[in-house]
This record gives structure tokens, sequence and C-alpha cells, in this order.
């Protein structure tokens, strides 16, 4: 069976649809934040000194752990970007 198969068939659960959509919010951030350092070349390391952070942040970050808006702005400050939003 496909995956997109089994995730249709799963999606009909509505607890297993309602985790799914907030993993998937969570793992939206983690994938711009990590692309987004990549294409700046910093290491976590580096991006953490640059955000005034710790790199463990910066990885619970990439792993989609919770993350405070204002955590995410001063982060993004340091990659000289700005956070966009959207409810759709």
């Amino acid at each position: 069976m496909k995956i997109n198969k089994i995730l249709e068939h799963e999606m009909k659960n509505p607890e297993f649809a309602d985790a799914f959509r907030k993993r998937k919010e969570k793992s939206a951030t983690a994938i711009a934040l990590f692309e987004a350092r990549e294409k700046a070349g910093l290491t976590q390391s580096a991006l953490a000194e640059r955000a005034h952070t710790t790199q463990s942040t910066i990885a619970r970050i990439e792993r989609g752990d919770n993350v405070s808006f204002e955590k995410l702005s001063q982060i993004a400050d340091a990659l000289g970007k700005k956070i966009k939003i959207t409810f759709g």
C-alpha cells in the first residue's frame, strides 16, 4: 500500500488527523529554519552565536520542538530574515 493511501485512510480518524496537522506545522518551521541556516552557510553553533542563544536551542527547533515567536524572531534577525506567518 502506498504511503498516500495509508495517510488518506488514517486521516479519517479525527485524533490522528489533529495530531498530524499539529506535527506538520512544527515540521514546516523546523525545515524552514534548517534550509535558511544551510543557505546562509552556517552551522548550528555559528547561528546560535549570532542569535545569542545556544546550539542546543537551534537543534531543538530543527527537530520540531516548540519554540516561542520571540526566539524565532531573534533567530530570523540573526539570519537577516523576516518571519512570515499565514493562516490558510
